[in-house]
């Protein structure tokens, strides 16, 4: 179901709990909610759409990848640039990552450890920032 997109700060700015197989009804949301906005975005965090689970999507160019739990556990090449997000009007500075390690479940909940790079990079730092409730 196509959820709309929550603008409120102060939910936002929630720590989402971990993610459970029985969160796979969220990640659909998040799926549908995701295809409805491809125009205007390349990654969403459950909270975005009303649930503090830790579950992001990102468009890795290929598909979307749907991620339970991320967490980056390496990280190199810092770099300055800005972002915007459906979430808030304008862009605003952030420091990301050139290359991170990634652990997270994926969608049968096996776990997962990739690398990525530039941009990917930068989307999934931006979506697991949503997860841990920092506003950019």
């Amino acid at each position: 179901m196509v959820r709309p997109i929550i603008k409120n700060k102060g939910f936002l700015a929630k720590k989402s709990a971990p993610a459970t197989q029985n969160d796979a009804k969220i990640a659909q949301d998040l799926l549908d909610t995701f295809l409805a906005h491809k125009d205007e975005c390349v990654g969403m965090a459950a909270n975005m759409i009303g649930w503090l689970k830790k579950i992001i999507i990102v468009d890795l160019g290929f598909a979307p990848v749907i991620m339970y739990n991320p967490m980056i556990i390496k990280k190199d090449g810092p770099f300055e640039t800005e972002e915007g997000c459906l979430c808030h009007e304008g862009e605003q500075k952030v420091t990301r990552y050139a290359v991170i390690e990634v652990a997270y479940m994926d969608h049968a909940f096996k776990l997962q450890r990739k690398v990525f790079t530039g941009f990917n990079a930068q989307i999934i730092q931006h979506e697991i920032d949503h997860c841990n409730g920092i506003l950019i």
